[in-house]
């Protein structure tokens, strides 16, 4: 999206570049010209290309499942560094009822959301730390 293509566009010498999602572009229309400084998947090459070899960057994409082996340590850790105030997480951004499922996920894909965005169904009552250890 957005945020990409700006930073690409200010890349450094040997920079490394990590990609994980692109949720901004899930809808696009790539038979279309993009009119919001947006770059499609072969666009990003075409737009930033040579910029890219003449710097000697390099873009790696990645998903979390290619971290699965440490995905046990890297909870714990987690837990342990919110518990200690060492990192914080967002709010969720909370809507109430399955009625509001359908404009939830319009807000989701036009980035309309604070945080995490739950659909409320229920009312179960979880407390901090039973959330800090799920991590």
């Amino acid at each position: 999206g957005y945020q990409l293509n700006e930073c690409l566009s200010r890349l450094n010498y040997f920079a490394r570049v990590a990609i994980c999602g692109a949720i901004s572009g899930y809808n696009n229309d790539l038979t279309k010209q993009q009119t919001d400084n947006t770059v499609s998947p072969t666009g990003l090459y075409m737009k930033h290309g040579m910029a890219i070899i003449s710097l000697r960057a390099k873009i790696q994409g990645f998903i979390v499942l290619d971290y699965i082996k440490e995905w046990s340590n890297a909870k714990k850790d987690l837990a342990r560094w919110v518990l200690e105030g060492k990192i914080r997480y967002q709010k969720e951004d909370i809507r109430d009822g399955l009625e509001n499922a359908p404009s939830a996920l319009v807000d989701l894909f036009h980035g309309n959301n604070n945080g995490k965005l739950i659909v409320k169904v229920g009312e179960q009552q979880v407390k901090r730390m039973e959330i800090v250890s799920r991590l």
